[in-house]
C-alpha cells in the first residue's frame, strides 16, 4: 500500500479512489452514482478553470505565501498552482501514457516561477487551450479506454471526472479564502456547475 485511503478486509484490500472499486470489494452492486458524460464534463472543468484564473487573481500578492488552512502545510500560491497542475497531470496521463499518481498532480512548479496570481493564471490559460485541443481532437469522446494509475487500471472517463471535481473542490476552497480576506470573489461555483459531480460535503475534507 503506497497511499491512503485504502479498505481493507482480512489481508485483502482496495485502494479507495474509486469508489466503484470499494462497492464491489465489498460486495455491493456500484454506487448508485451515475457520471456525468465526458461532452458534459469538458465544458464543467472549463468553467471551473476560468473561475480559478479569476480568483487567484484577486489574491493579494502580499498574502500568497500564506496557508491556504492552518492545519495543512500548502500556500495559496501552491494551491493556485496545483489546481492547473491537475490539468497537466491528467494530459500526461491520457495523452502521453504516464501513470497517474498523487504526486504528479502535486509537482511543485519550477523555481520563480507562478509566483503571481497573474502568473499562475496565465499558466492555467496554457492548460485550458491544451485541454480543449485534446477534447476537439479525441476521436472517441466516450473515454471509455483505460489508463494506468497508481491504483490500477481505470477509464479514462473515471480520471476525467475525478480530475474535474479536484479542481472544483479547490476552487470552493479558494472562495472561502478570498472571504476570509475579506474579498467578494468575482467568480465562485454555482450549485448548477457543481450538480452531478461527487464533491466532499465538507469545504475542507
Amino acid at each position: 500500500m503506497r497511499t491512503v485511503p485504502v479498505v481493507a478486509l482480512g489481508d485483502q484490500y482496495v485502494f479507495a479512489q474509486n469508489l466503484e472499486d470499494v462497492a464491489e470489494f465489498v460486495g455491493l452492486q456500484g454506487t448508485g452514482h451515475i457520471p456525468l458524460p465526458p461532452e458534459v464534463l469538458i465544458v464543467r472543468w472549463v468553467k471551473v478553470l476560468r473561475t480559478v484564473q479569476r480568483q487567484i487573481r484577486q489574491m493579494p500578492e502580499a498574502r500568497m505565501g500564506e496557508r491556504v488552512i492552518d492545519n495543512r502545510d500548502r500556500s495559496i500560491r501552491l494551491m493556485g498552482h496545483h489546481v492547473f497542475r491537475i490539468a497537466e497531470a491528467y494530459l500526461e496521463t491520457v495523452v502521453d501514457g504516464v501513470e497517474y499518481a498523487t504526486q504528479l498532480a502535486n509537482e511543485p512548479p519550477a523555481e520563480g516561477k507562478c509566483v503571481t496570481g497573474d502568473e499562475i493564471a496565465a499558466y492555467g490559460e496554457g492548460l485550458i487551450r491544451r485541454l480543449q485541443s485534446w477534447w476537439a481532437g479525441l476521436p472517441d469522446k466516450s473515454c471509455r479506454g483505460k489508463v494506468q494509475t497508481f491504483f490500477g487500471p481505470q477509464p479514462a472517463s473515471m480520471l476525467f471526472e475525478r480530475s474535474t471535481w479536484h479542481c472544483a473542490q479547490h476552487a470552493r476552497q479558494l472562495a472561502a479564502v478570498l472571504e476570509r480576506f475579506g474579498i467578494e470573489p468575482q467568480a465562485r461555483l454555482t450549485r448548477e456547475d457543481l450538480a452531478g459531480l461527487p464533491l466532499p460535503e465538507g469545504l475542507w475534507e
